[in-house]
C-alpha cells in the first residue's frame, strides 16, 4: 500500500528564467564559487555510522590533494555567503571538517560540516542539484510556515542551511515514550497543525524522517514544534494522501497520539487555527506571494496524470468547482490557498457585519 502511495522516483525539474529572476529579486540567486558537480569528483569514501553503529546512508568523501584545498576554500566562501556578508575576513577561522554524500533519496545531497576553529562550534549546510519543485517548496515554506529558511540558488546548484531538531523517527522511538502527558497532548496538537499545513500547501512525503521535532524550554515545561526538512515533494504527486502526513505508516504513533489525547472538537479547532494563520501569512506577504504564484502558474513541476488525479481528489474532498478547472499543479495550489484565504476573509466579514 505504501508503494502505491508514492511514485517510484520524482524527476528533477529545471529552474526557468522567470523563476530565476524572482529568486534574484529576493536575494536567493547569488553567484557561488562551487557547484554540485564539483563535489561529485571525490576519489573515495567510507560509510558513516550513527551512535548505535547503524548505517546512516551517508558516506564521507575524500578528494585528491590537488583538489581538496580549492574545494575547502570554495565551501568556506559559500558558508560566509549563506550566513554572513560573503567577505573573506573570517575564512581563516573556518575549517571544513567533513563532506558527506547521501546515497538515499531523490536529491542525493552533500552535507558540509563547517567548524569555527576559535571556539570549536560547528554547523552544517547542504549542496544539492537545483530542482524547481523543491525550490518552490522552500520558498512556500518561508512565506507560509511559522519558520524562516535560508537558501541560495546559482545555475544548477542549490545551497540549503541546516534545520536543527530531532529527526521525527528518532523522536518517536527514543523521546516520545518518556514524555509526560502534558507534553504528549502538546505534540498531538502540533501534529494536527503540521498535518493541516502540509495538506493545504501540497507539501508531500512527510514521513517521520522528513521532519524534525524542535523542543523549546519555557519556564517549567517544554514546548514542541514540528518542522519539515525535506521539500522534494512539493506539488508533484497525484494522490491527495501523499500530502497528508497522517496516512504514512511511519507516522502511525503520532496519529495514535492524536486519537488518544485530543477530542474531535479540539482537532477541528487546531485545524481552523492553522488555516487562519496560513491565510494571515498570505495576506501579510501579499506582494511576494503573488509574484511566486505567477512563477509556479507558468511552470511545469509535475505530469498530466498527476494533475488530473489530484484535482479530482481535491474536488471530491472540498466540493470546490475551481479544482475541476485547474490545468496545472500551480493552478491547483493557488485554488487550495485561495480557498483558505477566501474562507478566512468571509468569516471575518461576517463578524464585522
Amino acid at each position: 500500500m505504501e508503494e502505491k502511495l508514492m511514485s517510484k522516483k520524482k524527476p528533477s525539474f529545471p529552474v526557468n528564467e522567470r523563476f530565476h529572476k524572482y529568486l534574484a529579486k529576493y536575494n536567493r540567486n547569488i553567484k557561488i564559487p562551487v557547484f554540485y558537480d564539483d563535489l561529485l569528483r571525490f576519489s573515495g569514501s567510507i560509510v558513516v555510522y550513527d551512535q548505535h553503529e547503524e548505517d546512516t546512508f551517508w558516506v564521507r568523501c575524500y578528494y585528491a590533494d590537488h583538489e581538496r584545498n580549492d574545494i575547502d576554500n570554495s565551501l568556506k566562501q559559500v558558508y560566509t555567503i549563506l550566513h554572513s556578508d560573503g567577505s573573506d575576513d573570517s575564512l581563516e577561522f573556518l575549517n571544513v571538517d567533513a563532506i558527506d554524500y547521501c546515497t538515499f533519496g531523490n536529491s542525493k545531497p552533500f552535507r558540509i560540516k563547517i567548524r569555527n576553529v576559535l571556539n570549536d562550534s560547528f554547523t552544517y549546510f547542504y549542496v544539492k542539484k537545483a530542482d524547481a519543485s523543491r525550490i518552490y517548496g522552500l520558498e512556500f515554506e518561508h512565506i507560509l510556515s511559522p519558520h524562516r529558511i535560508n537558501f541560495l540558488v546559482y545555475r544548477d546548484t542549490l545551497i540549503e542551511e541546516h534545520i536543527a531538531g530531532i529527526p521525527g523517527d528518532v523522536f518517536i522511538d527514543d523521546e516520545l515514550p518518556h514524555c509526560d502527558e502534558r507534553a504528549k497532548t502538546q505534540i498531538a496538537k502540533q501534529f494536527v497543525k503540521f498535518n493541516e499545513r502540509c495538506t493545504i500547501r501540497l507539501l508531500g512525503d512527510m514521513r517521520s524522517y522528513n521532519y524534525v521535532i524542535i523542543p523549546t524550554h519555557d519556564f517549567d515545561h517544554v514546548e514542541y514544534q514540528i518542522r519539515a526538512i525535506d521539500f522534494d515533494q512539493q506539488s508533484f504527486e497525484g494522490s491527495l494522501k501523499v500530502y497528508r502526513p497522517q496516512f504514512f505508516k511511519e507516522n502511525f504513533k503520532m496519529v495514535q497520539l492524536v486519537s488518544d489525547k485530543l477530542q474531535d472538537s479540539s482537532i477541528e479547532q487546531y485545524r481552523r487555527e492553522e488555516r487562519s494563520l496560513l491565510a494571515k501569512r498570505i495576506i501579510n506577504a501579499q506582494t511576494r506571494y503573488k509574484e511566486l504564484m505567477r512563477c509556479i502558474l507558468n511552470d511545469q513541476i509535475s505530469n498530466d496524470d498527476n494533475v488530473r488525479q489530484l484535482r479530482k481528489e481535491l474536488y471530491e474532498f472540498s466540493n470546490d468547482m475551481k479544482f475541476k478547472r485547474a490545468r496545472s499543479m500551480g493552478q491547483i495550489l493557488r485554488t487550495a490557498l485561495d480557498f483558505v484565504k477566501r474562507n478566512y476573509e468571509d468569516i471575518n466579514m461576517k463578524r464585522l457585519v
